[in-house]
């Protein structure tokens, strides 16, 4: 990974404003929702990620100027000063000791200097101490276990946002769908049913990477259900518009009703009315309180084209049997 201050384009003596500034204009001309056809814009984006999570912690940044870590915020090994045959330590008489981390912690083998007055008159735990920034100092001698807490945890990466658009039916039966996020990559999301619009899945480490080795954040999709040709969401019900003829609606009958489970019949009244609304039990949505209904509002529909029976019968009734269906509205 390159340095993270040529990463935010600043330099070495920028203050905090001028860092967290330099982030968020690049963090806007960077980010994969403003890239969709550049197939490098994630890994880019999250390089940026990773150089401010190290220049915008002041604790960071100074291990990092300090040498003590690396660009990906890992730390680095800063050798042995002092270090050469015949010298105090190491190579003392001749000989060499070399250090090992197993499941005991580090451990000490071979000959050569004395115990204490290694590495150039420093000792093995002191230099750790300037390795890991003082915060890795074993609990006894050579040989013994480190405390977890003495080594600083990796970051964890950022969680991302998307929206996933399904349809009325995926929603109540639930399926399968895959979605394309911001990283890059298209994933699978597996649909509860009964979902409703406006839900989060969340997506494990599906995130943004993390910048220091840390795990990755998680992916956070919003679920719309698109907008049904025939059905209106309202609650847990369901609604439409059904249409009838005029002989129906005068005469009486049974018509056939669209639900999500197939089509059921329905009996209309004689004399039935537009927009009188029938009410069909549990044809709505499945929810944790049981299913909703399915209200069917009545549009009576006119035939196509013009019809001269029809108009003539019309005529003859608006002189035989006028009435003012408005007569309340005065």
């Amino acid at each position: 990974m390159r340095d993270p201050y040529q990463v935010l384009g600043v330099s070495k003596g920028a203050s905090e404003s001028d860092i967290k500034s330099a982030f968020r204009r690049l963090a806007k001309k960077l980010h994969p929702d403003a890239n969709k056809s550049d197939p490098k814009a994630a890994s880019r984006f999250a390089e940026l990620n990773a150089a401010y999570e190290i220049l915008g912690d002041e604790e960071k940044r100074k291990a990092f100027d300090r040498g003590e870590i690396d660009a990906e915020g890992k730390p680095r090994f800063q050798g042995f000063a002092g270090a050469h045959p015949g010298a105090s330590g190491f190579g003392q008489q001749g000989g060499f000791e070399s250090f090992s981390w197993g499941p005991d912690g580090f451990q000490r083998s071979g000959g050569g200097g004395p115990r204490g007055g290694g590495f150039g008159g420093t000792g093995f735990e002191d230099l750790l101490r300037g390795m890991f920034g003082g915060r890795a100092a074993p609990r006894g001698g050579f040989g013994t276990q480190f405390e977890p807490e003495d080594f600083a945890q990796p970051a964890a990466g950022r969680d991302l946002h998307a929206e996933l658009t399904v349809t009325l039916e995926e929603a109540v039966k639930g399926d399968k769908a895959r979605v394309h996020l911001p990283t890059g990559k298209d994933v699978e999301v597996k649909i509860p049913a009964g979902l409703t619009s406006g839900q989060t899945i969340r997506l494990k480490g599906q995130g943004w990477p993390s910048g220091g080795g840390g795990e990755a954040g998680d992916a956070l999709i919003t679920v719309q259900v698109a907008p049904h040709k025939v059905f209106t969401v309202d609650g847990s019900d369901l609604r439409l518009e059904l249409p009838v003829t005029l002989y129906e609606a005068v005469l009486g009958g049974k018509v056939r009703v669209p639900t999500l489970d197939g089509a059921v019949e329905l009996a209309i009244p004689a004399d039935t009315n537009a927009g009188r609304t029938f009410r069909l039990k549990g044809k709505g949505l499945r929810g944790k309180s049981g299913a909703g209904d399915l209200l069917a509002t009545v549009r009576i529909v006119l035939p196509e084209g013009s019809d001269t029976e029809l108009k003539e019968l019309m005529r003859q009734w608006r002189e035989s049997k006028p009435y003012d269906p408005r007569k309340d509205l005065d």
